[in-house]
Formats: C-alpha cells, sequence, structure tokens
C-alpha cells in the first residue's frame, strides 16, 4: 500500500521542477503566457511557487512548452496528480483554517516528524480537554476563533498517529511546558496518561527537555521538521508564529534547524527517562 502523499510538499516541488525547465528553455513568464493564452504572469507564478493547486491540464500544457522527454513528463505528471489530490482523507480538511491545513497536509505526508515545543504539549499530542483550553486562550487575542471547528479539525490530525504506516514522530517537549501551570488538575493529569500512552507507540518519541539543559540560546519559537518518503521532495520546517506561521524550504535553513534539534536531542532526558518523569509527577 502507498504510504500517503504530502500535497503542499508536491506543490513545492513540482513548482521547482517548473521554473528549472523553464529557465533551461531560457523563456520569461510572460513569453511562456503569452503562448498559452493565459491572461497574466501570476498564474504561473502561483504555480511556480508552489501557491495554487494545480490544473493537471495547465501542467501538460507547459510541459508540451518545455519539450520535456517522456520519462521526465511521466515523473511530473505523477507529482503534478499529488499535488493536487482531493481524494480519501484530505476531503475531511474541508473545515480546517488556513493553518491548521498546512500542517495538516505536511504531517500526512511525512516520513519524519521531530517538533520542538517550548510552552505547551504539541498539538498532535494534546488530549481534548487540553487542546480546548489552548484554543479558548486564542481567543482573547482573536475572538473569531472557532473553538469546536478547531477541536474537531485537532482530532483528525491526530489520526495520523495512528494509521497503518505511520510517520516517525518525535516531540522534544521543554519540562515547563509538562507543568500544571494554572490549567484544571485532572486536565493536567489526563494529559501527562495520554503523553505516556502515546510515548509506548513504537514509532512515537517523547523527550523532556530539562530547564538549563546546556542547549545554548534555547530557540523561543515552536518549530516542526518534516521528511518525506521520496529523498527528492524537499525537507520542510515550519516555525509557529502569533499570526502566520513560516514553511522554510531551503537547505540553508532547513540544515540549522536540524542542528539545532541535534542540540536539543543531545540535552534532552534520555527516551527511557521521560516516561518514569511523567509517571513520577503524577504518582507525586
Amino acid at each position: 500500500m502507498p504510504l500517503p502523499t504530502s500535497p503542499v510538499i508536491r506543490r513545492a516541488r513540482l513548482g521547482a521542477e517548473l521554473r528549472q525547465l523553464r529557465r533551461r528553455e531560457a523563456l520569461t513568464l510572460e513569453q511562456v503566457c503569452d503562448r498559452l493564452g493565459w491572461a497574466s504572469t501570476s498564474k504561473l507564478s502561483r504555480i511556480e511557487l508552489g501557491q495554487s493547486r494545480p490544473d493537471l491540464a495547465d501542467v501538460l500544457d507547459l510541459l508540451d512548452i518545455y519539450q520535456v522527454s517522456v520519462a521526465q513528463r511521466d515523473a511530473l505528471i505523477v507529482i503534478a496528480r499529488d499535488a493536487a489530490t482531493s481524494r480519501g482523507w484530505w476531503k475531511a480538511l474541508g473545515e480546517m483554517g488556513e493553518r491548521q491545513r498546512t500542517y495538516a497536509e505536511l504531517e500526512a505526508g511525512a516520513a519524519g516528524i521531530v517538533e520542538y515545543q517550548p510552552c505547551v504539549v504539541p498539538g498532535l499530542l494534546q488530549t481534548p480537554a487540553y487542546a480546548r483550553l489552548r484554543i479558548a486562550a486564542g481567543q482573547l487575542i482573536d475572538p473569531d476563533v472557532d473553538v469546536e471547528a478547531d477541536l474537531r479539525a485537532r482530532a483528525a490530525r491526530h489520526a495520523v498517529l495512528r494509521r497503518v504506516e505511520p510517520p516517525r514522530y518525535t516531540a522534544l517537549i521543554a519540562e515547563a511546558a509538562c507543568a500544571p501551570a494554572g490549567d484544571p488538575v485532572e486536565v493536567w493529569r489526563e494529559q501527562l496518561r495520554h503523553l505516556l500512552d502515546l510515548a509506548a507507540l513504537p514509532h512515537v518519541t517523547i523527550r523532556l527537555v530539562p530547564a538549563g539543559a546546556g542547549v545554548g540560546p534555547v530557540p523561543l519559537t515552536p518549530f516542526s521538521c518534516y521528511s518525506f518518503p521520496d529523498p527528492a521532495d524537499p525537507r520542510t520546517v515550519m516555525l509557529e508564529a502569533l499570526t502566520t506561521d513560516v514553511r522554510l524550504t531551503t537547505a540553508v535553513d532547513v540544515d540549522r534547524y536540524e542542528r539545532m534539534t541535534g542540540r536539543l536531542l543531545e540535552a534532552a532526558l534520555p527516551e527511557q527517562e521521560t516516561p518514569r518523569v511523567l509517571t513520577g509527577w503524577l504518582d507525586g
């Protein structure tokens, strides 16, 4: 059974490949659009930047202009179909906001995910009660947040860790993020029990990062690193910000965050120690 693919990553891959083909033919955006009869260059620009879900007919027209070989054409058609997919569980993303949709698409197609969270339990690991508190707190900044819709979206995302062939998932969580911090005690205890249940899964690793663990400058912003089954798909880092998240795909940027991940892994409690600490908090 083939692994699911990530449309957002396949769009980025397709756009980069098409941009390289256009430049190989020494064509400008304007020249290509003139040949195809497109009204403006914005359509092609958005395809090349991976910002729009491509129409297969448009991709085929572009491949004709670029005189692509049969083998490369077939490979790019597969990528284009993945980039435009709406089959299967993707239909469940309909009510997700744009931010959650981006994370869901990355998670669903990933072979490996590493998340660092300095303030709260990562979204993929949250119980409904804990998630409700976090989402409701966001209403103080954005009154238009729909708590129930966000909860349903988060529940749909959680399925990725329970699928038949899940990604290898590692969470690096600052120790303070698992403290009660004013949350109702039962919500906190339920969340810790949930972390222990997930940590028992063979593909899930949860490690606490103690305060003052000698990491050096500790990132203040949560980030997630994604790798994919096809090594040609771009490794990706998502930086979580207050309003608009940032997606990084250039090798220089991704390498920096992977080096930071390595430092956090060195500073974190051993994999076997974290469950003992969480259990001790529950029993204390």
